[in-house]
């Protein structure tokens, strides 16, 4: 069965862990794999108890192993990490996040090759691993960094994030949204996210829904504690959640901005010097001049402003008739002062509203509706822009 044996061991390896979007052979999860008489036996060993895709997981490496010639009969045994495996799989993790490669043979999880662990502490204030920023934020990364700004709160910004990312993640980019309203965090819940983060010693694995990857505020404190945090707090949680997280390689992330133009816009504008901006605005003139002062306050911080997006703009009664609530024309003209396309108009509909209070958002719940329509055109207009050109200094914080 010598061939039957290698063959397993390449097909194994080539199955993918929807959690990580990595295959089995680049995180070591196949532990063994035997073949006798015509009978396959794999242990597959997940980082944690409670991975979540572990029923997947198990499944396709039994599809997998059935394909393969000569193998009648598979059984799977699914075992846990131990603590030499797990470190060996987080410092592979934070390599690739480093843009360092995979096999170097240099230790960079913070363990010693007998296998104990010492993760967990902070050196120099760059982020537990020692990485002050992750390749995808680094000059010559192709990932576009794209803060959703609103300047105020209130105008749907956290809708429009979430089903903008669901709408580029089907058009088959990989996608990760920072939820980076540390105070009013509401991305886990719009996305229906059914399970935490995984922590791995040092390092965060980002919860996988609906085909992107989040991180929030809200996976780490319950729903009615109140974050009374100072900038400095702020922002060093802001660049943990970036350089101490497992994100890969996004062709996008989104961060969902708070309102305002304070502390946590500073950080983002320290930590992720490439990033674009998107304002969401209403018709309402109001909602214009509030957003208007978000965008200025990017331009001051060098970010680059690359459209508006007009939300709430109507409501469709039964009769077919259009009625504009909040009046007209104001994402227009607030695209036209910055000299910036209007991106799109999101129409108000209850299933919009629906969909993130019930946690399955509208582009995936009616996915042929007109307005999961609209956040596919306007996830089309956003990807059709292309990656500004940034020229600035870094930033420093004083």
């Amino acid at each position: 069965m010598a061939s039957e044996y290698a063959q397993l061991d390449e097909v194994l390896a080539a199955v993918v862990d929807p959690e990580l979007d990595l295959a089995l052979g680049e995180t070591s999860m196949v532990r063994s794999a035997r073949v006798r008489r015509h009978r396959a036996a794999i242990v597959v060993a997940l980082p944690v108890a409670a991975w979540p895709t572990a029923d997947e997981v198990r499944q396709r490496v039994h599809d997998a192993a059935v394909a393969v010639r000569g193998i009648d009969e598979v059984s799977i045994e699914i075992a846990v990490m131990d603590d030499g495996e797990r470190a060996a799989l987080r410092s592979r993790l934070r390599r690739s996040m480093e843009g360092t490669g995979s096999g170097d043979g240099e230790d960079h999880a913070g363990h010693d090759h007998a296998g104990h662990d010492h993760a967990g502490h902070d050196h120099g204030g760059q982020g537990h691993g020692g990485s002050s920023s992750p390749a995808f934020l680094q000059p010559g990364s192709s990932t576009r960094v794209i803060g959703i700004s609103s300047g105020k709160g209130g105008v749907g910004k956290s809708s429009v994030t979430v089903n903008l990312a669901v709408a580029l993640a089907r058009m088959g980019h990989r996608v990760g949204v920072l939820d980076a309203d540390v105070y009013g965090f509401s991305v886990p819940k719009m996305l229906g996210a059914d399970h935490d983060p995984i922590v791995l010693g040092d390092m965060v694995i980002p919860t996988a829904v609906h085909g992107i990857r989040v991180l929030s505020m809200g996976f780490f404190v319950p729903d009615d504690q109140p974050v009374i945090w100072r900038g400095p707090m702020l922002h060093k949680a802001i660049e943990q959640f970036l350089a101490d997280a497992y994100w890969g390689e996004p062709d996008f992330m989104l961060v969902d901005m708070p309102p305002g133009t304070g502390d946590v816009t500073l950080s983002l504008a320290q930590v992720m010097p490439r990033a674009e901006v998107v304002v969401v605005t209403t018709p309402q003139p109001a909602a214009q001049r509030v957003a208007q002062r978000s965008a200025f306050a990017a331009r001051k911080l060098k970010l680059s402003v690359r459209g508006v997006i007009e939300n709430m703009s109507w409501f469709t009664g039964d009769d077919g008739t259009r009625y504009e609530l909040f009046g007209r024309g104001g994402g227009e003209s607030l695209a036209k002062d910055l000299g910036v396309p209007l991106l799109g108009q999101v129409p108000l509909v209850p299933s919009l509203r629906q969909g993130g209070d019930e946690g399955v958002p509208v582009a995936v719940a009616e996915a042929n509706s007109e307005i999961a329509l609209v956040f596919e055109a306007l996830a089309g207009r956003v990807a059709a822009l292309g990656p500004a050109r940034v020229y600035r200094r870094e930033l420093t914080l004083r």
